[in-house]
């Protein structure tokens, strides 16, 4: 297990120049992987500066040389992208403040590995969107992700985690853990393994249509929910993305199809009645007609055309994982019941039903906005 993060916490406050007197770090965020803590500084005569101090997960990253390479190498691009187009760089991307070595990140004397941003005053961090508008305003600013990273070589990214969102990786992965059933659970769930099996081929098709050239290789976030982007506390607006831990070469679709998965629905991620399970089709809409808005004509006509399948897979890529890691024994998803992991699994695959129900709908929702 990992030593407690508060033991070489001034240490890390040493290693950074925050340009006044810190005084005080606390906890702060709801994130499970990552230690974070907000440091107060104060500057003479001038209102508190608040910094995000991370020591970034050593179970989840194990090269955080690359991590930050990746985070460093986009968000610069990103400043200078808002920049020349007239917009306000210290709140509308992330920006990496060095340790005073001039490191990418500072290394404790526990092997630990460190790095600071600057605070993004006036925003908040949303865990659901109360409205259709906030679910479109992150939909707009991932969208413009992509648009501003439209031309950044992707493959001279790191893949920060191997095959994140390798869907026939995962499938192979699940047909391991059901082939040893070490815990003898396949029995509870036959119905949920028949439901991976029966759409085996789906697993290749967006990486066939990269493979052959059809999509693109972006630039891509890989975990596009809600709460990774900073709403301006007065416009509303989704204005800043933030952890950029798994940003690396991947799907535009992708991308977008975890969105949807995460939030185009009103059920609980463990939701036990399935009936209250269901696709919401105005929320389908009003996130793509966004996303493509903030894209600003970034995306291939082919990219458009699999924007249901990213829906689709990254879903069902979810399903697969939960059922996964139940067949596993509960290793990966932190589980507070018995079952969790299995409930979870079923939303997942209840809304993969959903999509392929309203199938021609969601190719019909896209091409309303595709110019």
């Amino acid at each position: 297990m990992a030593e407690k993060a508060e033991l070489t916490l001034q240490e890390a406050l040493e290693a950074f120049d925050f340009g006044a007197p810190v005084v005080g770090a606390i906890r702060y965020g709801c994130g499970h992987i990552n230690d974070t803590f907000c440091v107060h500084t104060q500057p003479e005569d001038e209102i508190c500066r608040r910094f995000i101090l991370q020591r970034m997960s050593a179970a989840a990253f194990q090269h955080p040389d690359q991590l930050m390479k990746n985070i460093i190498g986009v968000t610069e691009y990103l400043g200078d992208q808002i920049r020349n187009n007239g917009g306000d760089r210290s709140r509308e991307a992330m920006e990496v403040l060095r340790p005073s070595s001039g490191e990418d990140f500072f290394t404790d004397s526990k092997g630990g590995a460190w790095r600071v941003y600057p605070y993004v005053e006036g925003t908040r961090c949303l865990q659901s969107a109360d409205t259709p508008e906030l679910f479109a305003a992150s939909g707009r600013a991932f969208g413009r992700f992509q648009q501003m990273l439209r031309d950044y070589p992707a493959d001279t990214l790191f893949e920060t985690i191997p095959h994140f969102h390798d869907t026939e990786d995962r499938l192979k992965k699940f047909k391991a853990a059901l082939s040893s059933d070490a815990l003898d659970r396949a029995k509870n769930c036959a119905a949920e393994i028949q439901f991976v099996l029966d759409r085996e081929a789906d697993c290749s098709v967006c990486l066939s249509a990269l493979r052959e050239g059809k999509l693109p290789l972006r630039v891509t976030h890989n975990d596009t929910k809600l709460n990774n982007v900073l709403m301006d506390k007065t416009t509303g607006e989704g204005i800043c993305i933030i952890d950029l831990d798994t940003t690396m070469p991947g799907l535009s679709v992708n991308d977008f199809g975890d969105s949807i998965r995460f939030g185009a629905n009103h059920s609980a991620e463990d939701e036990q009645d399935l009936s209250k399970v269901n696709l919401d089709l105005s929320l389908f809409d009003a996130y793509t007609q966004a996303f493509l808005e903030g894209c600003g004509g970034a995306l291939t006509s082919a990219e458009l055309d699999y924007l249901p399948w990213g829906a689709k897979l990254m879903t069902f890529e979810c399903g697969m994982r939960f059922l996964t890691d139940y067949l596993e024994g509960d290793h990966y998803f932190a589980t507070h019941r018995e079952g969790q992991n299995l409930d979870r699994c079923r939303t997942q695959f209840k809304l993969v039903t959903d999509m392929e129900a309203h199938w021609d709908e969601l190719n019909a929702i896209v091409d309303q906005y595709r110019a």
